[in-house]
Protein backbone atom coordinates (compact mmCIF):
# COMPACT_ATOMS: atom_id res chain seq x y z
CA UNK A 1 0.00 0.00 0.00
CA UNK A 2 1.11 3.57 -0.62
CA UNK A 3 1.05 4.38 3.10
CA UNK A 4 3.34 1.46 3.90
CA UNK A 5 5.79 2.44 1.17
CA UNK A 6 5.87 6.03 2.35
CA UNK A 7 6.34 5.30 6.01
CA UNK A 8 8.89 2.59 5.23
CA UNK A 9 11.31 5.20 3.85
CA UNK A 10 11.55 7.76 6.59
CA UNK A 11 14.08 10.05 8.14
CA UNK A 12 13.77 9.84 11.91
CA UNK A 13 15.20 12.83 13.78
CA UNK A 14 13.45 12.27 17.09
CA UNK A 15 16.84 12.43 18.80
CA UNK A 16 17.77 15.76 17.26
CA UNK A 17 17.67 18.69 19.71
CA UNK A 18 15.20 21.49 18.98
CA UNK A 19 16.31 24.70 17.33
CA UNK A 20 17.50 27.21 19.91
CA UNK A 21 19.50 30.38 19.50
CA UNK A 22 22.67 29.84 17.52
CA UNK A 23 22.61 26.07 17.88
CA UNK A 24 22.48 24.98 14.24
CA UNK A 25 24.58 21.84 14.47
CA UNK A 26 21.66 19.60 13.48
CA UNK A 27 20.46 21.82 10.65
CA UNK A 28 21.01 21.45 6.93
CA UNK A 29 23.27 23.99 5.20
CA UNK A 30 20.23 25.38 3.35
CA UNK A 31 16.55 25.39 4.26
CA UNK A 32 13.87 23.37 2.50
CA UNK A 33 14.01 23.79 -1.28
CA UNK A 34 10.21 23.75 -1.38
CA UNK A 35 7.85 25.14 1.25
CA UNK A 36 4.23 26.23 1.00
CA UNK A 37 1.47 27.66 3.13
CA UNK A 38 -1.85 25.88 2.57
CA UNK A 39 -5.04 27.86 3.10
CA UNK A 40 -8.64 27.37 2.11
CA UNK A 41 -11.79 29.13 1.07
CA UNK A 42 -13.38 28.18 4.40
CA UNK A 43 -13.13 25.73 7.24
CA UNK A 44 -13.91 22.04 6.66
CA UNK A 45 -13.11 22.13 2.95
CA UNK A 46 -10.23 19.62 2.95
CA UNK A 47 -7.05 21.56 3.76
CA UNK A 48 -5.63 18.69 5.78
CA UNK A 49 -6.59 16.08 3.18
CA UNK A 50 -4.93 18.10 0.43
CA UNK A 51 -1.89 18.98 2.57
CA UNK A 52 -1.38 15.31 3.40
CA UNK A 53 -1.92 14.33 -0.24
CA UNK A 54 0.75 16.82 -1.30
CA UNK A 55 3.16 15.18 1.15
CA UNK A 56 2.43 11.73 -0.29
CA UNK A 57 2.99 13.02 -3.81
CA UNK A 58 6.25 14.70 -2.80
CA UNK A 59 7.51 11.57 -1.06
CA UNK A 60 6.93 9.56 -4.23
CA UNK A 61 9.30 11.97 -5.97
CA UNK A 62 12.00 11.17 -3.45
CA UNK A 63 11.66 14.30 -1.34
CA UNK A 64 12.06 14.30 2.42
CA UNK A 65 8.96 16.17 3.57
CA UNK A 66 7.01 17.21 6.63
CA UNK A 67 3.62 18.76 7.21
CA UNK A 68 2.95 21.21 10.02
CA UNK A 69 -0.27 22.67 11.41
CA UNK A 70 0.08 26.27 12.57
CA UNK A 71 -2.72 26.04 15.16
CA UNK A 72 -5.12 23.19 15.85
CA UNK A 73 -8.44 23.64 17.65
CA UNK A 74 -10.27 20.53 18.76
CA UNK A 75 -8.40 17.79 20.61
CA UNK A 76 -8.96 14.79 22.84
CA UNK A 77 -6.65 13.52 25.54
CA UNK A 78 -4.68 10.36 24.81
CA UNK A 79 -2.02 9.03 27.18
CA UNK A 80 -1.46 12.40 28.78
CA UNK A 81 -1.30 14.53 25.65
CA UNK A 82 -3.94 16.27 23.57
CA UNK A 83 -4.34 14.82 20.10
CA UNK A 84 -5.82 16.64 17.11
CA UNK A 85 -6.95 14.63 14.10
CA UNK A 86 -5.53 17.08 11.54
CA UNK A 87 -2.12 17.11 13.19
CA UNK A 88 -2.07 13.31 13.31
CA UNK A 89 -2.90 13.10 9.60
CA UNK A 90 -0.02 15.42 8.76
CA UNK A 91 2.25 13.36 11.02
CA UNK A 92 1.28 10.14 9.26
CA UNK A 93 1.78 11.66 5.80
CA UNK A 94 5.24 13.07 6.63
CA UNK A 95 8.23 10.87 5.86
CA UNK A 96 10.44 13.05 8.03
CA UNK A 97 9.55 11.77 11.48
CA UNK A 98 9.77 14.38 14.21
CA UNK A 99 8.87 14.71 17.90
CA UNK A 100 5.09 14.95 18.24
CA UNK A 101 5.08 18.54 19.45
CA UNK A 102 7.02 19.70 16.38
CA UNK A 103 4.02 19.12 14.09
CA UNK A 104 1.96 21.81 15.79
CA UNK A 105 2.99 24.32 18.48
CA UNK A 106 -0.58 25.01 19.64
CA UNK A 107 -3.04 22.13 20.10
CA UNK A 108 -6.18 23.54 21.75
CA UNK A 109 -8.98 21.51 23.28
CA UNK A 110 -12.10 23.29 22.06
CA UNK A 111 -13.10 22.91 18.40
CA UNK A 112 -13.92 26.57 17.89
CA UNK A 113 -12.24 29.72 16.56
CA UNK A 114 -8.62 29.43 17.71
CA UNK A 115 -8.43 32.78 19.47
CA UNK A 116 -11.54 31.84 21.51
CA UNK A 117 -10.18 28.39 22.35
CA UNK A 118 -6.80 29.88 23.27
CA UNK A 119 -8.34 32.51 25.53
CA UNK A 120 -10.33 29.83 27.37
CA UNK A 121 -7.08 27.95 28.06
CA UNK A 122 -5.06 31.06 28.93
CA UNK A 123 -2.85 30.64 25.89
CA UNK A 124 -1.45 33.52 23.83
CA UNK A 125 -0.95 32.52 20.21
CA UNK A 126 2.41 33.83 19.04
CA UNK A 127 3.38 33.97 15.34
CA UNK A 128 7.06 33.99 16.33
CA UNK A 129 6.64 30.57 17.95
CA UNK A 130 5.01 29.20 14.80
CA UNK A 131 7.75 30.68 12.62
CA UNK A 132 10.48 29.20 14.82
CA UNK A 133 8.79 25.81 14.62
CA UNK A 134 8.70 26.05 10.84
CA UNK A 135 12.38 27.08 10.69
CA UNK A 136 13.65 24.10 12.65
CA UNK A 137 11.73 21.69 10.42
CA UNK A 138 12.71 23.49 7.20
CA UNK A 139 16.34 23.01 8.23
CA UNK A 140 15.85 19.26 7.96
CA UNK A 141 13.46 18.77 5.04
CA UNK A 142 13.32 19.09 1.27
CA UNK A 143 9.67 20.14 1.31
CA UNK A 144 7.52 21.58 4.10
CA UNK A 145 3.78 22.16 4.10
CA UNK A 146 2.47 24.62 6.69
CA UNK A 147 -1.29 24.28 6.99
CA UNK A 148 -3.28 27.25 8.19
CA UNK A 149 -6.45 27.06 10.25
CA UNK A 150 -9.95 27.75 8.95
CA UNK A 151 -9.97 30.24 6.08
CA UNK A 152 -7.32 32.79 5.17
CA UNK A 153 -8.26 35.48 7.70
CA UNK A 154 -8.81 33.73 11.02
CA UNK A 155 -7.97 35.84 14.10
CA UNK A 156 -5.10 34.67 16.28
CA UNK A 157 -5.91 36.97 19.17
CA UNK A 158 -8.93 38.62 20.82
CA UNK A 159 -8.12 42.24 19.90
CA UNK A 160 -8.82 43.80 16.51
CA UNK A 161 -5.11 44.65 16.29
CA UNK A 162 -4.06 41.02 16.83
CA UNK A 163 -2.56 39.17 13.85
CA UNK A 164 -4.63 36.75 11.83
CA UNK A 165 -3.64 33.80 9.67
CA UNK A 166 -3.10 36.11 6.69
CA UNK A 167 -0.50 37.97 8.75
CA UNK A 168 1.09 34.65 9.67
CA UNK A 169 1.32 33.67 6.00
CA UNK A 170 2.91 37.03 5.21
CA UNK A 171 5.43 36.67 8.04
CA UNK A 172 6.39 33.20 6.86
CA UNK A 173 6.72 34.58 3.34
CA UNK A 174 5.83 31.27 1.72
CA UNK A 175 4.05 30.72 -1.59
CA UNK A 176 0.41 29.85 -0.93
CA UNK A 177 -1.62 26.87 -2.12
CA UNK A 178 -5.35 27.49 -2.05
CA UNK A 179 -7.80 24.65 -1.43
CA UNK A 180 -11.16 25.48 -2.97
CA UNK A 181 -14.10 23.55 -1.56
CA UNK A 182 -16.39 22.89 -4.52
CA UNK A 183 -19.85 23.87 -3.39
CA UNK A 184 -22.31 26.66 -4.10
CA UNK A 185 -20.52 30.01 -3.73
CA UNK A 186 -17.04 28.62 -4.35
CA UNK A 187 -16.25 30.99 -7.24
CA UNK A 188 -16.72 34.07 -5.08
CA UNK A 189 -14.90 32.52 -2.14
CA UNK A 190 -11.96 31.46 -4.31
CA UNK A 191 -11.57 34.84 -6.00
CA UNK A 192 -11.86 36.82 -2.75
CA UNK A 193 -9.31 34.59 -1.02
CA UNK A 194 -6.91 34.80 -3.96
CA UNK A 195 -7.27 38.58 -3.95
CA UNK A 196 -6.43 38.67 -0.23
CA UNK A 197 -3.36 36.50 -0.82
CA UNK A 198 -1.98 38.58 -3.67
CA UNK A 199 -2.74 41.89 -1.94
CA UNK A 200 -0.32 40.89 0.83
CA UNK A 201 2.51 40.44 -1.64
CA UNK A 202 2.31 36.65 -1.51
CA UNK A 203 2.53 34.29 -4.46
CA UNK A 204 -0.43 32.06 -5.24
CA UNK A 205 1.56 28.98 -6.23
CA UNK A 206 -1.43 26.87 -7.22
CA UNK A 207 -4.86 25.71 -6.20
CA UNK A 208 -6.70 22.44 -5.67
CA UNK A 209 -10.38 21.84 -6.32
CA UNK A 210 -11.86 19.57 -3.66
CA UNK A 211 -15.36 18.16 -4.22
CA UNK A 212 -16.86 18.65 -0.77
CA UNK A 213 -20.47 18.67 -1.99
CA UNK A 214 -21.27 15.56 -4.04
CA UNK A 215 -24.64 17.10 -5.05
CA UNK A 216 -23.14 20.26 -6.52
CA UNK A 217 -24.44 21.09 -9.98
CA UNK A 218 -22.33 22.42 -12.88
CA UNK A 219 -19.07 21.42 -11.23
CA UNK A 220 -17.00 21.62 -14.43
CA UNK A 221 -18.33 25.08 -15.24
CA UNK A 222 -17.45 26.30 -11.75
CA UNK A 223 -13.92 24.90 -11.97
CA UNK A 224 -13.46 26.46 -15.41
CA UNK A 225 -14.64 29.84 -14.13
CA UNK A 226 -12.16 29.77 -11.25
CA UNK A 227 -9.29 28.53 -13.42
CA UNK A 228 -9.86 31.32 -15.94
CA UNK A 229 -9.60 33.98 -13.23
CA UNK A 230 -7.02 32.83 -10.70
CA UNK A 231 -3.93 32.94 -12.91
CA UNK A 232 -2.35 30.09 -10.94
CA UNK A 233 -2.00 26.42 -11.93
CA UNK A 234 -4.74 23.99 -11.03
CA UNK A 235 -2.83 21.24 -9.23
CA UNK A 236 -5.70 18.79 -9.36
CA UNK A 237 -9.32 17.97 -8.71
CA UNK A 238 -9.97 15.65 -5.79
CA UNK A 239 -13.32 13.90 -6.26
CA UNK A 240 -15.77 13.37 -3.43
CA UNK A 241 -14.34 10.27 -1.74
CA UNK A 242 -16.59 7.99 0.28
CA UNK A 243 -13.65 7.26 2.57
CA UNK A 244 -11.18 10.15 2.15
CA UNK A 245 -7.53 9.28 2.58
CA UNK A 246 -4.44 11.19 1.60
CA UNK A 247 -2.75 8.40 -0.37
CA UNK A 248 -5.79 8.09 -2.64
CA UNK A 249 -6.24 11.85 -2.96
CA UNK A 250 -2.59 12.27 -3.95
CA UNK A 251 -3.29 10.32 -7.14
CA UNK A 252 -5.43 13.23 -8.34
CA UNK A 253 -2.71 15.84 -7.85
CA UNK A 254 0.10 17.03 -10.10
CA UNK A 255 2.79 18.71 -8.03
CA UNK A 256 5.04 19.25 -11.04
CA UNK A 257 4.35 23.01 -11.08
CA UNK A 258 5.48 23.20 -7.44
CA UNK A 259 8.77 21.30 -7.45
CA UNK A 260 11.84 21.13 -9.62
CA UNK A 261 13.56 18.00 -10.88
CA UNK A 262 14.17 15.69 -7.95
CA UNK A 263 17.75 15.56 -6.80
CA UNK A 264 19.17 13.53 -3.99
CA UNK A 265 19.84 15.52 -0.88
CA UNK A 266 23.24 17.16 -0.69
CA UNK A 267 26.08 14.91 0.40
CA UNK A 268 26.83 17.21 3.32
CA UNK A 269 23.34 16.87 4.80
CA UNK A 270 23.79 16.00 8.50
CA UNK A 271 23.48 12.28 9.12
CA UNK A 272 20.82 12.84 11.78
CA UNK A 273 18.55 14.39 9.17
CA UNK A 274 19.36 12.07 6.26
CA UNK A 275 16.83 9.40 5.25
CA UNK A 276 17.88 5.75 4.91
CA UNK A 277 19.02 4.77 1.45
CA UNK A 278 16.34 2.77 -0.35
CA UNK A 279 16.94 0.10 -2.95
Amino acid sequence: MAEQNLIGNVADVTGVPPLSGADTSAERPTPARHAFFVTGTDTEIGKTLVSSALLHAAARRGLVCAGLKSVAAGASEDNGRFVNEDVEQLHQASNLKLPHDWYCPYVLKDATAPHIAAAAEGVALDCDVIRAGYARVAARADLVIVEGVGGFRVPLGPDASAPDTADLARQLGLPVILVVGLRLGCINHALLTAEAIVSRGLTLAGWVANHVDPQMRHVDANVDAIAARLGAPLLGRVPHLAHPDAATASGYLDIGPLVDTVRHRAANTPLAARPPTSA
